[in-house]
């Protein structure tokens, strides 16, 4: 150990007489505590946040999504075999979208419908957890269900309009039927044949699944659907694959990958991770500026020591380096109690959540309000160092000041009185 590490050391023990700045010291180490704890645990929660949401967007939306430019996709089952050639695509499957009304006795609601093939949609997209029925039974004949085609709703949208599992519910088309007395609305009845909690309130409480055959029947389609879903193995090279898919298909296909789809939502969550970032670092600050107050301090109330350790032959650099250290290990100090505390919360964050909504009776995260019903966590290692590297930056910089102010103290005159 160096004599500067030895007294650095020897100065952060400070005797009764200098408890005020024992006081600051411990204050500094606080405060630093706290911002590196916070920073963990917030950039934890929306790292969290952001790849439930992409696995929650990604569970019932594909990949990429392909269309035709002109409208309707007759050819579908042709252009399936070539999306399945292209390299990187693991699976395709048709669908139907449109838009109808679901009405339960006197509960009415708008939902997005989407035909769908039991054949193949499982190799594309993820339902999450089926809490009743499931999605192969929508390929049930109509005898099987009570003589109705079937319908897959999403949890929210079943105690919406109080459905349950083969539940009949009556579906209107806003695209009415041609009759001599005007258009008439297209009603048919369904019956529930299963029940979806994707975790995701939009499309728990906002869609509902028919089989392929049923979806094109209601909406009049013959044997021609929306668009193709694909799956790809690497989510990030999916616009580098739909360029493929584009390529390969040519005019008038066009496709569209997730992070076109989800752009804007993205984007947004990235910017409030880097202020979030800028916001919290600024506690950091603040408890550097204790760290200059403290060194300064010391220095005050050590100008005899020091110009004894000069007469000593102490150079200028080895004053300066005292203090550099005693404001380095206060840092350092701070920053591994933060890291401690902050992965210690944010790795263990849904009980503690849990633990709160239990003690206060209040929800943190209403499904309604927010686009997750839980509090989710994810500590990425890079977040962590960069944290600790800022962290110790502003440690260091605190005790530039204070150690030139201590190296160019004079001997003589400090000695002067003594």
């Amino acid at each position: 150990m160096s004599y500067e590490f030895f007294i650095a050391l020897r100065y952060l023990r400070a005797k009764r007489k200098q408890a005020f700045v024992s006081l600051i010291t411990f204050i500094s180490i606080t405060g630093i505590f706290l911002g590196v704890a916070a920073l963990i645990i917030v950039l934890a929660v929306m790292n969290g946040f952001e790849h439930d949401l992409r696995a929650k967007i990604l569970g019932v939306n594909s990949h990429i999504v392909l269309m035709k430019q002109s409208g309707k996709m007759k050819d579908y089952r042709r252009v399936m075999r070539e999306v399945e050639k292209v390299d990187g695509v693991i699976a395709s499957t048709p669908f139907v979208y449109g838009q109808a009304m679901l009405k339960n006795q006197e509960r009415v609601t708008g939902v997005v419908l989407r035909g769908v093939s039991t054949d193949s949609v499982l190799k594309v997209i993820n339902f999450g957890n089926m809490m009743e029925g499931d999605i192969q039974s929508l390929s049930k004949t109509a005898q099987e269900t009570n003589d109705l085609p079937g319908i897959v709703v999403g949890k929210e949208l079943s105690k919406n309009l109080g459905l349950y599992l083969s539940d009949t519910v009556e579906v209107l088309s806003p695209m009415g039927i041609p009759t001599p007395m005007g258009l008439v609305p297209r009603i048919k009845k369904f019956v529930v044949v299963g029940i979806f909690d994707s975790g995701f309130y939009e499309y728990d409480s906002s869609l509902a699944f028919l089989s392929l055959d049923e979806c094109q029947r209601f909406f009049n389609m013959k044997d021609d659907v929306t668009g193709i879903e694909i799956k790809v193995r690497d989510i990030y090279k999916a616009e580098e694959i739909a360029e493929r898919v584009e390529n390969t298909l040519g005019y008038p296909y066009w496709a569209r990958n997730w992070m076109q789809m989800n752009k804007n939502l993205f984007a947004a969550l990235r910017l409030e991770k880097r202020v979030m970032f800028i916001i919290l670092s600024l506690i950091v600050v603040v408890a550097a500026f204790n760290i200059i107050t403290a060194l300064i301090m010391v220095v005050m109330e050590k100008t005899k020591d020091i110009a004894i350790l000069k007469s000593m032959g102490a150079t200028s650099k080895s004053i300066m380096r005292i203090f550099m250290l005693q404001g380095l290990i206060i840092g350092a100090i701070g920053t591994v109690l933060g890291c401690i505390g902050g992965m210690s919360v944010a790795l263990n964050i849904e009980p503690i959540s849990q633990f709160v909504e239990n003690l206060f009776g209040f929800k943190i995260m209403p499904g309604d309000v927010y686009y997750l019903s839980e509090l989710p966590s994810k500590v990425n290692a890079t977040d962590v160092v960069v944290i600790v590297i800022v962290a110790m930056v502003i440690s260091f910089l605190a005790t530039l000041y204070p150690s030139w102010n201590a190296s160019k103290l004079d001997t003589a005159e400090a000695l002067r009185y003594e």
